[in-house]
């Protein structure tokens, strides 16, 4: 049949060339969740848009790899590895090229949907290359390249956004990552085992990524501009449609089902919570440091590189303890210590001194480290065996999903303040969202206390 799934087995020889073409892929896709946040303030200003529009050049990239992230996975079970992850990378690249070269906002938008759409294979591939490069006894360590690469993407992206804004402008942190995309697309043509053709995906998968990207779309636009414009609740009216036809098809199973049980589905809102108040977070004090305080994007980066390190640290130490204390203990720690880190930004003013907001991101990045890999191993253990493998998907559509509404929730909040000096708005809302995944993720749900009393 045509839906039968391409995926090989084991490779006799491993194949380390291609481990590391996945963790370069690793690696850029969180690079830009990151890089251009910094670059947004210079962006409003050249193009003459306002804060809210501009962060379309980011919401633009996040849109589609929330929407296509289910479908895309469905889609990469039926085509050969080889063909999916060049093709990817090749309309990476070739979007990444047109966003620098944008002359104005609407083409660079669009270009950022481009990259969103291949953005979305991207990071799907990422644990499927590593895994069937390698015999089965060596998939951990294969596992933990895209496992290293791709934190230290997030911790190097704030940090080269801002000496690349100050040396060559805004454009440059979309050249950047063309150099790794060659590499990783240089290894993949050459290791890569061929097999498994390519084809476009089929209309059920087309159908359900269009309905997700029209109802978070009406979504965003409602809470990027709801702040000047009545006539955002007509577009968070507008969302009903589209989500409920794609909560009723084949499509959302995944989420349905996980979300009915109790345990997993606890542990996806907190993810999403989390995920949403690091968005708003990163969001709201890389503007403020550069626009209230007149700090240059190579500090502003420098200081936001506090959290992203922070956090880089303390995840293998959330690892560690997660098999000694117990995975729970450990998360529940971890965004305690996260909301405490945000709670503590609120009084964020302009007499703040850069090292004055570093320490308080690096308390709430130590938090998201030592969260981040147990708070997936407690969705897997609090599924049924057989969703564990969704209940991994369903947690990561969640994280996504926060990131991108995140900053768009933090716009509005700022945008009912007027735009002003004061980001408190918006940081509140960041923190009361890290506050709630902490109750989310301390209490045990009685289906899953009986669940785990029967096995």
């Amino acid at each position: 049949m045509s839906s039968r799934s391409h995926s090989p087995g084991p490779p006799e020889v491993d194949r380390w060339p291609l481990v590391a073409a996945g963790g370069l892929v690793s690696f850029v896709a969180m690079l830009d969740m990151n890089i251009v946040n910094v670059g947004l303030a210079p962006i409003s200003r050249d193009f003459g848009i306002s804060p809210g529009a501009a962060q379309w050049a980011a919401l633009a990239y996040q849109l589609p790899v929330v929407a296509l992230l289910v479908p895309a996975g469905k889609w990469l079970d039926q085509v050969g590895l080889r063909p999916a992850l060049l093709a990817a990378l090749a309309g990476f690249t070739m979007f990444s090229l047109s966003s620098a070269l944008s002359p104005w906002p609407a083409w660079l938008f669009v270009s950022r949907a481009g990259q969103g759409i291949f953005g979305a294979v991207l990071f799907v591939l990422m644990p499927a290359i590593a895994a069937r490069s390698v015999r089965p006894q060596a998939r951990g360590r294969a596992m933990s390249v895209p496992a290293t690469l791709g934190p230290l993407g997030a911790v190097v992206g704030p940090a080269a956004g801002g000496l690349l804004l100050d040396a060559f402008g805004w454009r440059a942190i979309f050249l950047v990552k063309i150099p790794f995309c060659v590499v990783a697309f240089a290894l993949a043509r050459r290791h890569a085992p061929a097999g498994g053709a390519l084809r476009g995906p089929d209309r059920r998968a087309a159908l359900d990524g269009g309905l997700a990207a029209a109802a978070l779309t009406s979504v965003l636009l409602a809470l990027t501009f709801g702040g000047n414009d009545p006539r955002w609740l007509l577009l968070l009216a507008a969302a009903a449609v589209p989500f409920t036809l794609w909560l009723k098809g084949s499509g959302a199973e995944p989420v349905r089902g996980l979300l009915r049980d109790r345990g997993p589905g606890r542990v996806t809102l907190a993810v999403l919570a989390l995920a949403a108040a690091f968005g708003a977070m990163n969001y709201l004090v890389a503007l403020h440091l550069q626009r209230s305080d007149g700090i240059s994007a190579a500090a502003t980066g420098l200081t936001m590189l506090a959290f992203s390190a922070a956090m880089a640290v303390f995840g293998p130490v959330g690892g560690k303890l997660a098999d000694h204390w117990g995975a729970r203990r450990t998360t529940v720690t971890g965004a305690a210590l996260t909301a405490a880190g945000l709670l503590l930004l609120l009084p964020l003013g302009t007499g703040w001194h850069p090292a004055d907001v570093a320490w308080r991101l690096a308390l709430a990045g130590a938090g998201m480290g030592l969260y981040g890999g147990p708070a997936q191993l407690l969705a897997l253990t609090s599924a049924a065996p057989e969703r564990m493998n969704t209940a991994g998907a369903v947690v990561q559509l969640g994280r996504s999903l926060g990131f991108t509404l995140g900053p768009a929730l933090a716009t509005t909040g700022w945008a009912l303040s007027g735009y002003g000096a004061n980001v408190l708005p918006g940081l509140v809302l960041a923190a009361v969202a890290a506050c709630a995944a902490v109750p989310l993720l301390a209490f045990r749900p009685a289906a899953a206390t009986a669940t785990a009393t029967r096995s």
